[in-house]
């Protein structure tokens, strides 16, 4: 059975592949609570900057892609580049954060058609939804592109949709605009905590974007189409998030009560400003297209942490069986032990919208978080040791820009925003410890991959079991 993938998509899906794995319930929900939380100067200013953080990443990503094309991406560079058992610790990481996402996105697509039909039990359509993406992943990457590619198109159509509907408002009606950025303490609500809250939502919302790293072995003419795709994807959410974001604060107070249900999705900011201007058959639409959103980044974390387990496997960091591929090149063991981390959705969608939601969320948020600290570090070492080595930058293909402060930037940035994720939990008393733990088992789960193979667990077992064997059958 071979152990090689298919070079099966194109620069189109690569596109769709990045911004469908970025634009979920992070703008369509999330977006309207940050404004709430930070103000209008907040939000804007958050992910305006996570927006540049973001581009850094993508750059380096794309450097070291380009020099390299794998699936594995950032995982392979990091064993590479920075060493084994932080590659290791990164890939399980990295796996981890996609399979558990599944669930989490699948159990909110869930609860949405509660919206339509709340008489029926969500576990039904977790089953048909499951089901379904499952199947999208398992017999082609083609077909997996493009169906990413068109469920994508749905999001980008309605944000456009929405960003003209939004500028056309604000040039008939003068009377709204710059006036809610006078409201009670803005534009900066809450000063600096609520900055630093918005800044973990505008990461969480941007998270996704690496993924044509991941699709980079499976690119056609990935010298051409890899930096290509960054440029089209980076400028487009740019303009997806930051633009929409800015429209939202121009046309809605920060203090509108209604923001700050994020978990109800009648109160989208999107929802709000579509049943205000347009008919009241809004709710409907955008409900719609939220669920669209989910499923969309729900079927490319299936497909990212299927990736990922194959190259674990490849490599021999996993059993060798997650290496195998079916007659379509697809990882079918990897996909089938993916499913079964994401079968999480069946607890979370009887929880509904308690505890283990939420910690499904956090942990896969965090993990997100690691991820690109791990793209930021493996490309400063791989400009800083490895291309000295192999004649320099001329080697090159594709140069990120500003090395290497975009890196230690990012970096800072990054390291930051996994600490300010403590900063509530602390601030809310004692009563939050369990919390603290669970919010942070990536970080713990990270530091036990990266000292089993530091320590050479596994080897070092069987070596102990083989002695233990050999000592009773002579004894």
């Amino acid at each position: 059975m071979s152990t090689e993938l298919s070079r099966g998509l194109q620069t189109r899906h690569l596109n769709m592949i990045a911004i469908g794995g970025s634009i979920g319930t992070g703008i369509f929900l999330a977006s309207g609570y940050a404004i709430s939380i930070g103000g209008p100067g907040g939000a804007l200013l958050a992910y305006s900057l996570m927006a540049i953080i973001v581009y850094f990443l993508m750059t380096s990503l794309a450097e070291m892609s380009v020099f390299k094309p794998t699936s594995g991406t950032f995982c392979e560079y990091s064993s590479q580049y920075v060493g084994r058992s932080f590659g290791t610790a990164m890939g399980y990481n990295y796996w981890l954060n996609w399979a558990i996402t599944i669930a989490a996105e699948i159990s909110a697509a869930s609860l949405i058609m509660g919206y339509w039909f709340p008489q029926v039990n969500s576990i039904l359509f977790s089953i048909v939804f499951f089901a379904g993406i499952f199947l999208c992943n398992i017999f082609s990457v083609r077909l997996f592109g493009e169906i990413e590619y068109l469920m994508s198109f749905v999001k980008v159509s309605v944000i456009l949709i929405f960003i003209v509907l939004g500028l056309f408002t604000l040039f008939q009606q003068p009377q709204f605009g710059i006036q809610h950025w006078k409201v009670g303490d803005a534009p900066f609500h809450q000063g600096a905590f609520g900055f630093i809250a918005v800044f973990l939502f505008a990461g969480f919302s941007f998270q996704g974007t690496e993924l044509i790293g991941v699709a980079s072995g499976e690119a056609q003419n990935p010298e051409t189409s890899i930096p290509r795709s960054i440029k089209y994807v980076f400028w487009r959410l740019t303009l997806f998030y930051v633009l929409s974001i800015g429209i939202i604060t121009l046309l809605i107070a920060y203090n509108d009560p209604r923001l700050s249900y994020q978990d109800n999705v009648s109160m989208s900011p999107y929802t709000l400003i579509f049943s205000r201007y347009t008919s009241r058959y809004a709710a409907d639409l955008i409900n719609f297209v939220i669920l669209v959103a989910v499923l969309s980044a729900a079927n490319a974390s299936m497909y990212s942490a299927t990736r990922i387990l194959w190259y674990l496997g490849k490599t021999k960091q996993a059993p060798n069986v997650f290496s195998k591929v079916n007659p379509y090149a697809i990882p079918t063991a990897a996909l089938i032990a993916t499913a079964l981390i994401g079968s999480l959705v069946f607890v979370s969608s009887i929880v509904g919208n308690g505890v283990l939601f939420g910690y499904l969320v956090q942990i896969s948020s965090l993990s997100g978080f690691i991820a690109w600290f791990g793209i930021a570090l493996s490309h400063y070492q791989f400009r800083r040791k490895y291309l000295p080595q192999h004649g320099g930058t001329s080697i090159l293909r594709y140069q990120a820009k500003f090395y290497p402060y975009a890196q230690i930037l990012s970096m800072f940035v990054l390291g930051f925003v996994i600490i300010a994720q403590c900063i509530p939990l602390v601030s809310e008393g004692s009563h939050h410890v369990t919390d603290f733990f669970v919010v942070y088992s990536s970080i713990w789960l990270f530091l036990f991959f990266y000292l089993i193979k530091k320590l050479d667990l596994p080897a070092k077992i069987k070596v102990f079991f083989r002695q233990y064997t050999l000592k009773k059958e002579t004894g």
